[in-house]
């Protein structure tokens, strides 16, 4: 197992967790941003992050991992290596999540999803419901941080790297904006 001192050591060599006034994917601000796409572009931490990830579920039989473009598409490789087994992303097309490029899953086929930060769960959410759609069975979640302290319940096993209980607010409720502070930046992957 990985531990949180080397976690959150990697972060800071790798520039991850930002401060400032952000707006996230989901539309909530937050005075913290996690940039885990930066975990990304060194391979010695993005093997060390998705291994211990893949730890998690290395027992539960996966078939395939996939991921959320664009934030999990690098990481689902990186879990699928350390496990062995195939993976592929889901991407927004009109909007929604959808298997492209000939990327399926098979009836009964145990799915991991995995994405590089939780907050509201909503895209993970939907690339669920695909693998239910097609007759997939989702084992479990994994992700490099889960944004909400332990508090997401996706009715399988959700497992972490690790959990900060970073806060955000709905807009009409963001102290930031509410002191006058310069309107948030979004630096996401979806504008």
């Amino acid at each position: 197992m990985i531990s949180r001192e080397r976690v959150l050591e990697i972060f800071k060599q790798a520039g991850v967790l930002l401060e400032g006034h952000f707006l996230l994917t989901s539309g909530r601000h937050s005075n913290k941003y996690l940039q885990c796409a930066k975990i990304f572009r060194h391979t010695k931490y993005s093997e060390e992050l998705c291994a211990a990830l893949a730890d998690h579920f290395r027992d539960d039989g996966v078939d395939v991992v996939i991921g959320p473009a664009m934030g999990a598409v690098q990481m689902a490789y990186e879990v699928s290596r350390s496990l062995e087994c195939e993976n592929f992303f889901a991407e927004r097309e009109d909007g929604k999540m959808a298997l492209r490029r000939g990327f399926e899953v098979q009836p009964g086929q145990k799915v991991l999803l995995v994405e590089d930060v939780i907050t509201t769960g909503g895209s993970v959410r939907e690339v669920m419901d695909l693998v239910y759609a097609a007759g997939g069975v989702v084992v479990g979640v994994g992700s490099i941080v889960d944004r909400t302290g332990g508090k997401i319940n996706f009715g399988v096993p959700f497992r972490p790297v690790i959990s900060l209980d970073v806060e955000s607010w709905e807009a009409a409720d963001c102290p930031l904006c509410k002191t006058g502070a310069p309107a948030p930046y979004k630096p996401g992957s979806r504008k």
